[in-house]
């Protein structure tokens, strides 16, 4: 099974990919964490990954595995990734996405 990459990995590949220092990918990295926080109380979306929502949960009843005595769970904020389709279909191979597909198909013509 592969390693998940580190902070510093993901910053040394995206700045190899577009030309600037890794320093540079490092506070660009820093920058949009830090955006994406400030935002996810509406909605964040990151173009072809997916979006970062607030999703309010009810309260609900549930079970103490050790006792199996029932508890109530109280109502709470979350936050919620939601995969974008494009994202889905390129990591699990259901095609290309659907932009590229009609880009590909309009060439042909």
């Amino acid at each position: 099974m592969a390693k998940a990459m580190s902070k510093s990995a993901v910053a040394a590949a995206l700045a190899e990919r577009v030309c600037v220092p890794k320093k540079q990918a490092t506070l660009f990295l820093q920058e949009l964490a830090a955006l994406a926080y400030d935002e996810a109380k509406n909605s964040f979306t990151l173009p072809g990954l997916g979006k970062l929502v607030l999703v309010q949960r009810k309260a609900r009843m549930g079970r103490n595995p050790a006792t199996g005595e029932t508890i109530k769970i109280a109502a709470k904020k979350v936050v919620k990734f939601r995969v974008a389709k494009a994202a889905k279909d390129a990591i699990l191979g259901g095609g290309a996405p659907k932009k590229a597909a009609k880009k590909s198909a309009k060439r042909k013509r």
